[in-house]
């Protein structure tokens, strides 16, 4: 009876043991960055402090320079992108380097240094970095040598080979085994093959691409030039284009953000001597055309919190010492205005 009574309990434990294994929750607990608004400042030339800010909307918490509180060092680079893909968070500085950190608690987890000049982005796909980069100067300040650079492992390492690409690649997007590029500077969009890591295929398109995106399953790559904004799908089965879009829009520029109801948020400058600046909207998929939802100047980067339906516009000051961000509800009123550092340029919203 006791041997019985004994196997009872142990049948019991076992029992309790597989039920709490079944419903445990398995997935790893939220760290201190994974929530929130991450700020990236670009630096200022020469000077190098790029850097990123934490801010927590909720709590009205603004933390800095949490790349050197978390690593006891600067980040000591230029940061042009910010890139969270495969549990990883990549910072891509022009200045020559890729630091890779874990996204919740922002501990340095592996860097690419060396043999890039000037990174621009980042996509993974097949285990492999691929980052778009301008590649050195020539005397004439031009840019003909410039490439996708190769690198074996998701957590960084040596650049194991260079894929020449069109002058000037900005964004990349991954889609199964290819890596799609924006080539900015000759108004292609090229493919690469990420198995054989070779250019496969080539498209021509209108404007200066610069930004992929998805919106309702398809890729788009958004393009600018001075008097229009161009929208191109692609089917990803054949590597062919799909939908084109032309809206009048002038003075585009690179930074866009993706809002509300498929809106798309455009920030519009005219440059030199003037910098009048202005945020547009448009949308893909209906006639909504807003030549001019914001004006100022100083404009720098935008960004979209879809949770609480705000945008968040990034102000340079010119450089002339830190930045600011200026928060707006939809209808165009101010939520807060947070001072950050230099030249803040970008939002990764979590």
């Amino acid at each position: 009876m006791k041997y019985l009574f004994t196997k009872q309990l142990w049948a019991l434990a076992l029992i309790l043991l597989l039920f709490s294994c079944e419903n445990g929750d398995d997935e790893r607990p939220l760290g201190k960055y994974d929530s929130g608004i991450l700020l990236m400042n670009e630096g200022a030339f020469g000077a190098n402090d790029g850097e990123v800010f934490h801010f927590d909307p909720a709590s009205g918490t603004l933390t800095q320079n949490i790349f050197e509180t978390e690593n006891n060092r600067p980040f000591a680079g230029l940061l042009e992108d910010m890139v969270l893909e495969e549990d990883r968070l990549y910072l891509v500085a022009n200045t020559g380097k890729v630091e890779i950190v874990n996204p919740g608690d922002f501990k340095s987890i592996g860097a690419v240094i060396g043999d890039l000049d000037q990174p621009r982005s980042l996509a993974t796909a097949r285990g492999k970095l691929f980052i778009s980069d301008y590649g050195p100067y020539d005397a004439s300040f031009r840019t003909p040598d410039s490439y996708v650079a190769v690198v074996s492992g998701l957590d960084g390492g040596m650049v194991k080979k260079k894929i020449e690409v069109s002058n000037k690649p900005e964004d990349l997007f991954a889609s199964g085994k290819y890596v799609f590029v924006a080539g900015s500077e000759e108004k292609k969009v090229e493919i690469i093959d990420a198995d054989t890591e070779t250019v496969t295929k080539t498209l021509e398109v209108s404007g200066k691409p610069v930004q992929f995106f998805e919106q309702r399953g398809d890729l788009w790559v958004y393009s600018y030039d001075r008097e229009n904004v161009y929208f191109q799908s692609f089917h990803r089965d054949n590597l062919t284009k799909k939908n084109f879009l032309q809206v009048p829009i002038a003075n585009a520029t690179s930074r866009i953000a993706l809002g509300e109801d498929d809106r798309i948020y455009i920030l519009t400058s005219t440059g030199w001597p003037d910098y009048k600046d202005g945020i547009a909207v448009t949308s893909i998929f209906d006639s909504t055309l807003i030549p001019s939802w914001k004006a100022g100047s100083g404009f720098y980067g935008i960004g979209f919190d879809k949770a609480r339906q705000e945008i968040y516009v990034a102000n340079s000051k010119g450089f002339q010492g830190n930045g600011e961000v200026i928060v707006y509800r939809k209808d165009g009123s101010v939520v807060k205005t947070l001072e950050v550092g230099r030249g803040p340029s970008g939002f990764l919203v979590r």
